[in-house]
C-alpha cells in the first residue's frame, strides 16, 4: 500500500476523522476486523492501520470499504467533513490524490449527508487504469461530462471511448473500470445520484 496518497483539503485533520468514521461503520455494523476482511478481500492488519490512521486507503481500497459499506466515496468524505454548509469555496474543497493510481478526486459538491445527489472533478493522468468490482450503491446513476482529454469507461461489461465534450449517463449495477488512454490526462465532472 502507497504512502503518496494524501487528502488535501481545509482541515488536516481529516484523515483522522476518515479512519475514525471507518470503525465506526464496522462497529455500527458488528463486525470484527476479520468479519470486515472476509468482506472487502483487504487484509486484516490493512484494515486495522487504516483504523488507526496509521496509513492513508488507496483509491482502490477505499473503493472495496465504500461498496461494503454501501456508501459513495464521497458520501464518506463529505461523512467527516467539520460543517455543513450550502456553499463550499473553490479553496476548501476536499482534493483526494492517489498518486500511485494516477488519480485526482475534487469534492465539488458541499457535504451533506441528506441529500441523493453530487458533483466530484476526477483527473486521470495518461495511463491510468482503475477498476472498482462492485457499485457502492446498486443501481448508482452516473453522469459522466469529458471536461478535457479522452476517457475509457467500461461499465457492467460494456466499454464506452468519450471525449472532450461528450457526456455518458448510466446505472451501475456491477464493475467499472476508467482508462485514460492518453496521450494527456482526462478530466471530467462526474455526477452521481444515490437511487
Amino acid at each position: 500500500m502507497g504512502q503518496s496518497e494524501e487528502v488535501v483539503g481545509h482541515d488536516n485533520r481529516l484523515e483522522l476523522r476518515l479512519a475514525a468514521r471507518l470503525a465506526e461503520l464496522r462497529t455500527e455494523r458488528a463486525w470484527s476486523l476479520e468479519d470486515l476482511a472476509q468482506r472487502t478481500g483487504i487484509s486484516r492488519s490493512t484494515l486495522s492501520r487504516v483504523e488507526r490512521a496509521e496509513i492513508s486507503p488507496t483509491t482502490a481500497l477505499l473503493g472495496k470499504l465504500c461498496a461494503t459499506y454501501q456508501l459513495t466515496m464521497s458520501r464518506l468524505l463529505a461523512e467527516v467533513e467539520p460543517a455543513l454548509s450550502p456553499l463550499v469555496r473553490a479553496d476548501r474543497q476536499t482534493v483526494w490524490r492517489d498518486d500511485d493510481a494516477g488519480i485526482t478526486r475534487r469534492s465539488v459538491s458541499p457535504p451533506s449527508a441528506g441529500l441523493r445527489g453530487e458533483v466530484i472533478e476526477v483527473t486521470l493522468r495518461p495511463g491510468a487504469d482503475i477498476a472498482y468490482d462492485g457499485s457502492p450503491a446498486p443501481g448508482l446513476e452516473h453522469h459522466v461530462w469529458i471536461l478535457d482529454g479522452a476517457l475509457e469507461i467500461t461499465v457492467d461489461g460494456t466499454a464506452h471511448e468519450a471525449r472532450t465534450g461528450d457526456c455518458l449517463r448510466f446505472r451501475l449495477w456491477d464493475s467499472s473500470r476508467w482508462h485514460c488512454p492518453g496521450p494527456g490526462p482526462a478530466r471530467y465532472a462526474l455526477t452521481i445520484i444515490l437511487p
